[in-house]
């Protein structure tokens, strides 16, 4: 890259080291292995050029859309509002769970829990070993 109004003299390149220069003068190419280079083509294949076109088709529809082609339509809001069976049903689960929530078990009495294992007679027994 020169800067306006200069030249380029041999003078303003780099200079190369002589003992490298002497190397690149000596290295012999029969040296080196042999490599196939391998050629990719990165070309698309027939199927993406397809699918391209299909979404650039579809996406210039949309841009070139022209709204004034539309028609007006009115929309119908339904919002169908539960009958009088229904809004009782609803007011009593509430007040179902209400008197769940505000339960005063100080107002329960005090209960004794016997428990009763009653033990099987030798008659009962005797008569499920038969069994």
């Amino acid at each position: 890259m020169e800067a306006a109004g200069q030249e380029s003299t041999a003078t303003s390149y780099p200079r190369v080291k002589p003992d490298f220069k002497s190397e690149l003068e000596s290295f012999r190419t029969e040296t080196l292995a042999k490599a196939d280079t391998q050629e990719k083509n990165c070309l698309p294949t027939a199927a993406d050029v397809q699918s391209e076109k299909a979404q650039r088709s579809v996406i210039e529809g949309i841009e070139g859309f022209d709204a004034s082609r539309l028609k007006h339509a009115e929309t119908k809001e339904k919002n169908p509002l539960p009958d009088a069976e229904a809004i009782q049903a609803e007011k009593g689960v509430q007040r179902f769970i209400e008197g769940i929530e505000s339960f005063d078990t100080s107002r329960l009495k005090h209960a004794e829990t016997l428990e009763k294992n009653p033990l099987p007679t030798r008659e009962t027994i005797e008569e499920e070993k038969r069994a």
